[in-house]
């Protein structure tokens, strides 16, 4: 039911061996999910590169740029792009987290599986599809579908500067990247209001893990490789914050308890920061935050 880092984040939270994991999610991809792909404008996806950082990176385009075209099979027509830290990683097959994610309906899914360039496309080979729920999802609408920018350029740095401190701690959404050996890559959400996420040093942030769906896929896969990925995104002006590091998770409940909401906390290492001018070609406009966030 569940890999060797599900199990073991499910006993330390004190659950029992019953309930969904990776190990039962189906690799077919329904007619729903099919049609929900279909009308998506952004794909987060995972991975890690030729060193084992891992990843997280956005792939975007108007409705109709991901194509499903058989039961088994996403391709996106578009590529990473320049500067993107996992740009030419797909030119042999590798591993791959994808996330399809609605802001407008608080709808998500992800696809797991094995992926590969093919003629400026990225063709997916699925081993893992699934829905989740709409917990801690701001609602956001699409104002502009292709916005062309000046210029597209990458900035490489050791940590993060001070703009991209009050990135970091203003957001309320960010993505996760995860990998662990012969079990695949993975991609998912985090969401809360701002200030959920908080540096607690030069090099250091956290976040809270609120209550999900307990199949404990980002934790299981960090309890058996803690090298992850981590994913802002300026939705109003159409840039791209990529970190990756080294992520713990701290068991500590007087900690926890100090955060409302909180199960427990994780923290992230950053080892290098990848900011991307005029990565995003679509322009989302905010519209609610989720009723349920904790304060």
């Amino acid at each position: 039911m569940f890999h060797a880092g599900e199990r073991a984040v499910r006993h330390r939270a004190g659950l029992t061996a019953d309930g969904r994991g990776s190990a039962t999610v189906g690799a077919v991809i329904p007619p729903v999910a099919a049609e929900f792909l279909s009308r998506q404008h952004l794909l987060v996806i995972a991975a890690a590169d030729d060193s084992g950082a891992v990843w997280a990176g956005a792939l975007t385009g108007p409705p109709g740029f991901v194509t499903t075209p058989d039961d088994r099979t996403v391709v996106a027509d578009r590529l990473p792009g320049d500067g993107d830290p996992l740009a030419g990683r797909f030119a042999t097959e590798q591993d791959i987290g994808m996330l399809a994610i609605e802001p407008a309906s608080r709808k998500r899914m992800r696809v797991n599986g094995r992926a590969r360039e093919d003629g400026g496309r990225l063709t997916v080979r699925t081993e893992q599809v699934y829905s989740n729920c709409p917990k801690y999802i701001q609602t956001r609408t699409v104002t502009e579908t292709e916005v062309q920018a000046a210029s597209r350029t990458a900035r490489v740095t050791r940590e993060p500067t001070p703009a991209q401190r009050r990135w970091i701690t203003a957001a309320d959404t960010f993505f996760v990247a995860t990998h662990a050996a012969g079990l695949g890559s993975d991609a998912s959400h985090r969401g809360g209001n701002p200030g959920f996420v908080t540096l607690t040093g030069d090099r250091r942030l956290t976040w809270p893990d609120y209550t999900g769906n307990s199949m404990y896929m980002t934790l299981g896969n960090l309890a058996l490789d803690p090298r992850c990925g981590l994913l802002f995104l300026d939705w109003e002006g159409g840039h791209t914050l990529h970190l990756t590091g080294r992520a713990r998770i701290d068991w500590d409940p007087d900690r926890a308890a100090a955060v409302p909401g909180a199960h427990r906390l994780i923290d992230f290492d950053i080892e290098q920061v990848v900011q991307i001018t005029g990565g995003l070609s679509p322009r989302w406009s905010f519209g609610q935050y989720f009723r349920f966030n904790p304060a």
